[in-house]
């Protein structure tokens, strides 16, 4: 019972950290964080609202009741992520060796490993079954 409890704990920590981890990079205007939003004609706005939502996803996550929206929410971020990294970015970005890439895939790994623990929290899920 005690395993169960701690992976269930990193399966939130995890995902929230690299989520907020990100945010200093985003809200400080870090060189490498500027690169991938100009790439994306998204510099500054997106930069900074991203940075925005991914803080509310995070606490999202952390709390216990809105656990399962976060993880949509983080599910939906990293897809676009991704999908920035494979068709826009690459993989590798800036010689960060897909750290970033990465980063994104685990977060969404584990995302969509929550959303499928909750997905009965779901309200449109809850009212098929």
């Amino acid at each position: 019972m005690k395993t169960k409890s701690i992976v269930n704990a990193l399966l939130k920590i995890i995902p929230a950290v690299i989520l907020l981890q990100t945010l200093f990079f985003k809200f400080s205007a870090a060189p490498e964080s500027v690169y991938i939003f100009e790439q994306l004609n998204l510099e500054p706005w997106g930069r900074i609202g991203l940075g925005i939502i991914e803080l509310i996803v995070a606490v999202l996550i952390l709390i216990p009741k809105t656990t399962c929206l976060g993880a949509l929410l983080g599910i939906g971020i990293m897809l676009g992520a991704l999908f920035s990294h494979l068709t826009k970015l690459g993989v590798v970005v800036q010689d960060d060796g897909g750290t970033l890439f990465i980063l994104a895939l685990v977060t969404l790994l584990f995302c969509l490993v929550l959303a499928w623990q909750r997905r009965y929290n779901i309200p449109f899920i809850k009212n098929l079954f």
